[in-house]
């Protein structure tokens, strides 16, 4: 596979040949931020499309088809529309804390998206406790949710706030334990390491029927996190009318909408890391002629089409499951999502013990 970091290498000495290197880091740091920002708009549009049709296709319908070929420039319709909407300001909310809480949710979301291996030595921050960054950093997401909601002075933006938090903080327990699992049969929580040690076989396959229920509780528990179907409670129209960013326009609310798709990519893009090999490609053990052609494929593709796919499965969740409510969904994750992550845990620790893995 191609070794991105001899680019990067390349890029980093043409500028400290030519500048100060406190110039060249300045260069750096402002090219890194500008194509963080192009990549986050670029796939949010994608998602958003990609979604649409999806569910144009379950629901027998073409979907989007007006603007653009097939459809395609609908999304950027949409988002021009977005951007010249008026920012509306409503009395009794907190003005500041209103401003601050979709800025917080973006944050977070970038900073996730910037420590996603996407090639070999193509990545931002790498970390030898990668794993545990991300989580970390995911929990700050919650904290704009609530102030939304609460900065709103609407109790219907409250409850969907108070709705989230409560979903948000009780599923990310089995998706982090489900993580951890991995963790502990890699023994590593860098995420360049837990890619690489899957050069031979993917840890989906390696880790035996540990790693497969750690796989499927961490889609569901990720399906949960994102807020989407059929754990979409937090914005359930029927009920709390658009949920937390029911006040929201403009801008703001463009910032939420983006956020929720890339924070779709972002679950899908760290399954593909820990269970699918991330930009590894499929090996076969033995099959030499095989491997030597899959490894013709670029490493961004191998990462993004293992994306593409987990997102296709949790927007199937959504397009074929009712919404359930607010007490089945804790329930769910309280008395059976839970248990069973902490006993595929134990469970995991033991095959690693003993040896009883691939």
């Amino acid at each position: 596979m191609f070794d991105f970091s001899i680019v990067t290498n390349w890029f980093n000495n043409l500028l400290t040949g030519c500048m100060p290197e406190w110039a060249a880091i300045l260069v750096e740091c402002v090219v890194i931020g500008v194509l963080i920002l192009l990549t986050y708009t670029v796939l949010a549009l994608f998602y958003i499309l990609y979604e649409r049709k999806l569910c144009a296709w379950f629901q027998c319908r073409l979907g989007p088809m007006r603007v653009g070929k097939w459809g395609l420039l609908q999304v950027f319709a949409d988002m021009f529309k977005i951007l010249i909407k008026e920012l509306i300001s409503l009395k009794g909310t907190d003005r500041f804390l209103f401003k601050l809480a979709p800025y917080i949710i973006i944050t977070s979301s970038v900073t996730m998206l910037a420590c996603l291996p996407w090639g070999n030595g193509l990545q931002i921050i790498d970390y030898n406790i990668g794993i545990f960054f991300i989580l970390a950093v995911s929990s700050v997401g919650v904290l704009g949710i609530l102030l939304a909601g609460w900065s709103s002075n609407n109790k219907y933006t409250l409850i969907g706030a108070m709705r989230s938090g409560a979903q948000m903080v009780s599923y990310e327990l089995s998706l982090g334990i489900s993580l951890i699992s991995i963790v502990v049969f890699a023994g590593t929580m860098n995420i360049s390491e837990l890619v690489a040690e899957q050069e031979s076989a993917w840890f989906l396959f390696r880790g035996h029927i540990p790693a497969i229920i750690a796989f499927i509780i961490y889609v569901i528990a990720a399906t949960a996190e994102t807020n989407r179907g059929p754990f979409d409670l937090p914005e359930a129209e029927h009920e709390l009318i658009a949920g937390y960013h029911t006040e929201y326009s403009g801008i703001h609310f463009g910032f939420f909408y983006l956020a929720e798709y890339l924070n779709l990519f972002i679950v899908s893009g760290i399954a593909s890391l820990m269970f699918l090999g991330g930009w590894m490609p499929f090996h076969v053990p033995g099959w030499d002629g095989f491997n030597a052609v899959m490894n013709y494929i670029p490493g961004p593709i191998w990462f993004l089409a293992k994306a593409f796919f987990i997102s296709f499965v949790i927007i199937w969740f959504k397009w074929t499951f009712p919404r359930v409510r607010i007490d089945q969904m804790l329930s769910f994750e309280w008395k059976y999502l839970m248990p069973f992550s902490l006993a595929n845990l134990v469970l995991m620790a033991v095959c690693v013990a003993f040896g009883w893995h691939f």
